[in-house]
């Protein structure tokens, strides 16, 4: 039984390595701070969840704090023009901008959300393709240690380009979790995400706090696949080469934890 054991956690090792270094998934839920009942929810949802929270709403204070202390990442969600006519949050930012005017909201953005260590942009089709207008905000961004999750609402975004000086690390959303406010739509984008996230190592999804959002996602975090790793946003800005690397006793240990998990049998050491 021994051997067999040994060879089982081999074979796992060479040919499912992809169990052993489980593909990250980063879930961003935007719009903290008008929604109290739902925000607490889904705080308590996971500590691995990242709250993104817009500056100027009633609780941003508060809920910030609450998901601090519960040990989610806390980033800002900060208002940036659309391209289409839609309600605006309080200084929201516009490419006529100037440098100055950019940075005296963002300065104040930063104040207004404590523990943040990261930035989204709230729309902002407009803005995130205007260079530079991103530029000036980068410019405002860089005397802060903050990270910016483009949450790419257009296709032709320059977040990247307007980053690039000013070595402020850059996150990109890769699917959007509730344009469509169903929970069958959602458990979908739920499912590509982590499709995502196996085919490419690592996939960030952002959501809403709606209560179809809040459903599914307690749904779909407690039958996590063992292969899917809910990760800290801020995990993702981190170099590779930065990463601690996982010993051959920790990936033979997570693999003889899925073993035990598969065949529902409990190894023990002799």
């Amino acid at each position: 039984m021994r051997y067999f054991i040994v060879i089982f956690i081999t074979s796992l090792l060479i040919l499912n390595t992809h169990n052993a270094w489980a593909a990250k998934l980063a879930i961003v839920i935007d719009d903290f701070g008008y929604r109290q009942h739902n925000e607490e929810q889904i705080i308590g949802l996971s500590p691995f969840i990242t709250i993104s929270v817009l500056p100027h709403s009633p609780n941003a204070r508060r809920i910030a704090t609450l998901a601090h202390k519960h040990g989610n990442d806390v980033i800002i969600h900060l208002p940036m023009a659309p391209i289409s006519k839609q309600r605006l949050e309080k200084d929201t930012l516009f490419p006529s901008m100037s440098e100055s005017q950019v940075k005296t909201i963002v300065d104040n953005a930063i104040v207004r959300v404590p523990y943040a260590i990261g930035v989204n942009n709230h729309m902002g089709s407009l803005m995130t393709s205007n260079l530079p207008g991103m530029i000036n905000v980068m410019k405002a961004l860089s005397g802060y240690s903050l990270f910016f999750l483009d949450s790419k609402t257009i296709g032709k975004t320059q977040v990247k380009k307007a980053a690039a000086g000013y070595n402020i690390a850059v996150l990109t959303r890769d699917v959007f979790l509730d344009d469509t406010q169903t929970e069958s739509s959602i458990s979908q984008q739920f499912d590509l995400a982590v499709k995502l996230a196996r085919k490419n190592g690592v996939a960030i999804v952002i959501g809403h706090p709606h209560q179809q959002t809040v459903n599914v996602l307690r749904a779909k975090l407690a039958s996590l696949p063992a292969d899917i790793k809910l990760t800290r946003l801020s995990e993702l800005t981190i170099p590779i080469s930065e990463r601690p690397k996982m010993t051959l006793k920790e990936i033979v240990e997570k693999c003889k934890h899925q073993f035990e998990a598969v065949t529902n049998l409990k190894l023990i050491e002799e």
